[in-house]
């Protein structure tokens, strides 16, 4: 199963409440904002500041923001913020990883796949996760999701 960390779906869920504001937002603000603790909140605000996704002010006033536009920022760079390269497979990750890459008759096909949902990835800017209602092209309507998505249910 692919699957995002739960420590990167925070961190897009921070980005994008961050998006949602034209002003600075405390980490206390926003724990209480998306229900995550503080601790972590404050653990992914420093991943998402040396990454380059936010700013922080110091002072009475001070607090987080965007680094830059909810326009300019990619998934992909909060998820390789938290997790590291996106990596469907081993030989994605790093080279000489797979100790059969050399023989391997996928291993082709895997890099082509693994640039593909890289570049799908990148092409959803924070600014398209900010609204409830934000089109994804082909993808579907984000305020169209149901309970159910692909014949599996969501509580």
């Amino acid at each position: 199963m692919l699957r995002l960390s739960r420590l990167t779906d925070y961190a897009i869920v921070l980005s994008a409440s961050l998006a949602e504001r034209n002003g600075y937002a405390s980490a206390s603000a926003l724990s209480r904002e998306t229900g995550i603790s503080c601790p972590t909140v404050i653990k992914l605000l420093k991943i998402l500041i040396a990454a380059g996704v936010v700013h922080s002010i110091q002072g009475r006033y001070g607090g987080y923001t965007l680094a830059r536009t909810p326009y300019e920022i990619g998934l992909t760079e909060i998820i390789e913020a938290v997790d590291g390269r996106i990596a469907l497979t081993e030989c994605n990750r790093e080279a000489g990883a797979c100790r059969i890459q050399n023989s391997c008759l996928t291993r082709r096909h895997w890099l082509v796949i693994n640039r593909a949902l890289r570049e799908a990835l990148a092409g959803i800017r924070l600014a398209d996760l900010a609204g409830a209602t934000q089109s994804f092209g082909r993808f579907g309507n984000a305020s169209a999701a149901s309970a159910v998505v692909d014949g599996y249910p969501f509580a």
